[in-house]
């Protein structure tokens, strides 16, 4: 481990003189690349000289402890040994986990799909609610969000709805949403008091770009048509929404939330890239072998993955038998503390499929 961090650490001083170096500053897409670079080793060479200056603190101190014979400097030495000690175990875990391998999809945007699941109407208005609940979240960390297509049950739910959300690093945190989630409450549809459970399906997918995904112009049938349902002027009485069919996969993008059918088309493009690049991802974790998979991953879309109880006020992760007593405040988008410990737990099973290889 040491060596690679040593090898890091000269990389990091070689990109530092050479993005000082003109050539280099004129060239933007080289500066934008080797600043990318610089920006992913920085936390890893600050731990790592952090990590040499404790340790040098260590040898300080011990020799101290062999030539100083005032009891008082002697304590000191002492204090600042132990602290050290101690600082140094917090940093070589912190190290273990910098140097875990990076998903490469981390740092891009991504596109939510939740859809009502079981329970009907309930189910419907549990999925606005969920929407609404990543819209704030994404709000709190300063991230944009677009709605990409939706379809409404016209009681306030939502039967489906794709949106996208753009900001650093929101696939990093919000992939180990994808699964089921399951609400139990009494409905506002129910006349006679009893809890229901309902679902909704959560599918989070990184945001494909043209160089992840080459979409063959033969497998794809383009529709276009009247938007339907609620919209603004002009949206229902043109041909604006658009349909693409992917003959290879039999799936079906259907857009309309905007007055351009040009818009609708490059929306329905960007979604259909990034369903494509999920369904490759999937394969290839599912080729890998068991013992190299997350033991949290990024979520199996049928395993039930969280349940928001409304009797008890309560949302519990089953993945990390996690249970916080502040339903009202996650479905507000007070997210951090779940996702934070999915992330915490992720690493540790990473770090132990290390250890055991």
């Amino acid at each position: 481990m040491f060596d690679k961090l040593e090898d890091l650490l000269i990389r990091y001083e070689e990109l530092m003189s050479e993005l000082q170096e003109p050539d280099v500053v004129n060239n933007q897409e080289r500066f934008r690349r080797l600043m990318k670079e610089q920006n992913d080793l920085a936390p890893i060479v600050e731990a790592y000289k952090e990590y040499k200056a404790c340790r040098q603190a260590i040898e300080d101190s011990l020799l101290m402890l062999e030539e100083e014979s005032d009891e008082e400097m002697r304590e000191l030495a002492k204090d600042e040994l132990n602290e050290s000690k101690a600082r140094v175990e917090e940093l070589e875990h912190e190290l273990k986990i910098l140097l875990l391998p990076k998903d490469p999809n981390d740092d891009k945007n991504v596109m939510v799909e939740i859809r009502a699941g079981a329970g009907g109407d309930e189910a419907a208005l549990f999925a606005a609610e969920i929407y609404r609940m990543y819209v704030h979240y994404a709000e709190g960390r300063r991230w944009k969000t677009e709605i990409i297509s939706i379809s409404e049950n016209g009681i306030g739910g939502f039967k489906e709805v794709v949106f996208m959300i753009t900001g650093q690093g929101a696939y990093s945190r919000l992939k180990y949403e994808s699964g089921v989630h399951r609400v139990q409450r009494v409905p506002e549809t129910e006349s006679g008091g009893r809890i229901h459970t309902s679902t909704v399906t959560v599918a989070i997918m990184p945001e494909a770009e043209e160089v992840d995904v080459v979409i063959d112009e033969k497998d794809i049938r383009i529709d276009v048509m009247r938007a339907s349902g609620n919209g603004g002027q002009c949206v229902n009485t043109t041909d604006s929404a658009v349909r693409l069919t992917h003959y290879p996969t039999g799936i079906v993008i259907y857009s309309q939330t905007e007055k351009s059918q040009l818009q609708n088309k490059e929306k329905a493009f960007r979604l259909l890239r990034s369903k494509l690049y999920d369904l490759e991802m999937e394969k290839k974790q599912a080729s890998e072998a068991e013992a190299r998979r997350s033991q949290i991953g990024t979520g199996d879309r049928s395993e039930k993955i969280r349940t928001y109880n409304f009797p008890q006020g309560r949302v519990t992760d089953h993945r990390i038998k996690l249970t916080l007593h502040k339903l009202d405040s996650v479905l507000n988008g007070d997210l951090d503390e779940v996702i934070d410990s999915l992330i915490a737990a992720d690493q540790a099973a990473k770090l132990s499929n290390l250890q055991d290889e």
